[in-house]
C-alpha cells in the first residue's frame, strides 16, 4: 500500500509536469495540413522549409519542442484535432524523436522519419521533398 502510495504521488507530479512544462513552439500551425517537427539546428532548416513549401502553395507548419520531457504531446493532438492529416521528425539523428511524435498522434495522424547523420546536415529543400515523398505522397 506505501508503494502504491508513492506511485500515485510520482504520476500526478508528471501529469502536472506534462500540463505546465511541456514547451514548444508552433511557426504558421493555425492552417497547417502537414506539420514537421523538429528542435534545435533541424529546426531552423524545417522553417526554411516551411517557407519554400508556403511558396508552393502547401500548407505546411513547424512544430518545434522546446523541451523533450515532458514531450508536447498535447500539442500534436491538438494540431490532428485541427485538421492536421501528417507529421514528419526531421532530426540529426536516426530517430529518437519520431518515437515521441508515433505515440502523441495515436495512429490518428501519420508519422515519418527524416533525418541525416555522420555530421551531414539535410537541406530545407531536402526536408520539404521528404516531406512531400513521405507525408503528403507526391
Amino acid at each position: 500500500l506505501k508503494q502504491e502510495a508513492i506511485n500515485d504521488r510520482i504520476q500526478a507530479k508528471y501529469r502536472k509536469c506534462e500540463e505546465e512544462d511541456a514547451r514548444y513552439e508552433a511557426i504558421q500551425c493555425d492552417d497547417a495540413e502537414y506539420v514537421f517537427v523538429a528542435y534545435g539546428s533541424s529546426a531552423r532548416i524545417a522553417q526554411k522549409a516551411v517557407q519554400l513549401g508556403r511558396a508552393e502553395g502547401l500548407k505546411v507548419g513547424l512544430l518545434r519542442p522546446i523541451t523533450l520531457w515532458p514531450y508536447p504531446t498535447k500539442a500534436i493532438e491538438a494540431l490532428i484535432d485541427k485538421g492536421v492529416k501528417g507529421f514528419l521528425s526531421v532530426e540529426l539523428s536516426c530517430g529518437q524523436m519520431i518515437e515521441d511524435v508515433k505515440l502523441a498522434c495515436n495512429g490518428r495522424a501519420k508519422a515519418e522519419h527524416f533525418g541525416r547523420v555522420g555530421g551531414i546536415i539535410h537541406t530545407p529543400e531536402e526536408v520539404l521533398e521528404a516531406m512531400k515523398k513521405q507525408i503528403i505522397g507526391e
